[in-house]
């Protein structure tokens, strides 16, 4: 007799060709993995098959591909380097790129080697645009602190080498003055490169009500010796009751006072500067306004004033002790809480400095304090 239990039961009957069926999903499922992964990195990555065809693009890759005028540019500098690579081994190349603005991708080509015999080749694209630009600003900012620096420093040196050994009264006192203003000059520009790098490292300020009352009164206070000194008339617009922005309390009386430091520095003998607050018209804002009858600021400089160390006018930033930090310490208080900052000027009639920052109140309504600013 024959037995047959084994398979009386079809669906128990082995089925040919199942055990390759598994594998090949198997394989399937590890390859979409693999792939889905390469999608998810910053790099690009391309690879070819041994003829040169392209087997594989990743989504930055592709991305890339399909930049406006860069696109074309990169993918036949990466073609180059994966020809390279199969043909002649390993390679780099650095490939810049003004569209328009300036775009640097490093390409590393390799052979894919299967048996000892070159069977494709891969490529991977680093963007290093930010890096560069980073790094370009960073130089120019240790190259303009060293600058700056070396001026006052300089000055001082020499003054106190001119002072050793003088003996009439006159000369000495008047060199004596004038080695106190460097060194105020040196410990302003200071104050003003650890309060810019101080700004600069919040990424997220310290959110909190303040009255705008306060950060006007505050700010004013500061700069009114300077006003004083200079013949200035600094007044106040007081603003609504009530009124408050949202933000970190330190930072938006350092930007308040350096418009009006500037402000001041930038208006001769008998001229105002006006500080004023409102809501803004536009949205769900505060606007903190200086106004001045200064010197006014040409039109060709207006987009460059908030940059580190540029100056208007520099025999007389020199003469007024400006650092050329203070309006790039407005512009990062005014992006480190999501405002803005902006500019009217016309030549011979003055400036206006508008700070825009997002309106509080919400919290403190919430705990019951009252809103009618300072006094209350």
């Amino acid at each position: 007799m024959h037995d047959t239990s084994a398979a009386s039961d079809p669906a128990e009957a082995p089925v040919r060709g199942s055990e390759p069926l598994v594998g090949h999903e198997q394989c399937l499922r590890r390859t979409l993995r693999f792939t889905s992964a390469l999608d998810r990195v910053g790099e690009g990555v391309v690879i070819t098959d041994a003829d040169g065809t392209e087997v594989y693009r990743n989504d930055t890759a592709r991305r890339l591909a399909t930049a406006h005028i860069a696109g074309p540019l990169a993918s036949s500098a990466i073609a180059e380097q994966l020809a390279a690579a199969r043909r002649d081994g390993p390679n780099e190349r650095v490939l810049e790129m003004f569209v328009p603005v300036r775009r640097v991708l490093v390409i590393r080509a390799s052979p894919l080697v299967d048996g000892g015999i070159v069977d494709g080749s891969v490529a991977v694209v680093e963007d290093i645009s930010e890096r560069r630009r980073v790094d370009a600003i960073r130089r120019d900012f240790v190259a303009n602190v060293s600058h700056e620096l070396k001026t006052p420093v300089g000055a001082l040196s020499l003054l106190a080498e001119t002072l050793d050994g003088e003996d009439d009264p006159e000369t000495v006192t008047r060199l004596s003055g004038r080695l106190t203003a460097e060194a105020e000059r040196l410990a302003r520009l200071i104050d003003d490169l650890l309060d810019l790098s101080r700004i600069e490292a919040h990424e997220a300020p310290v959110v909190d009500d303040v009255t705008v009352q306060s950060v006007i009164a505050e700010a004013v206070g500061a700069a009114r010796p300077l006003a004083d000194a200079a013949g200035i008339e600094l007044g106040i617009e007081e603003p609504a009751a009530g009124l408050y922005v949202e933000g970190d309390r330190w930072e938006l009386v350092s930007a308040l006072r350096n418009l009006v430091d500037n402000a001041v520095k930038y208006t001769e003998r008998g001229g105002r500067v006006v500080v004023s607050a409102r809501r803004w018209a536009a949205g769900d804002g505060v606007e903190l306004s200086v106004r001045d009858t200064g010197i006014g600021i040409p039109a060709r400089d207006r987009e460059r004033v908030f940059e580190r160390f540029y100056r208007v006018d520099r025999a007389r930033s020199r003469s007024t002790g400006g650092t050329g930090l203070g309006l790039s310490i407005v512009r990062h208080v005014a992006a480190n809480h999501g405002g803005d900052v902006r500019l009217e000027s016309e030549e011979g009639v003055g400036s206006t400095f508008t700070l825009v920052l997002p309106r509080g109140g919400a919290r403190s309504a919430a705990a019951g304090a009252p809103t009618r600013g300072i006094g209350a």
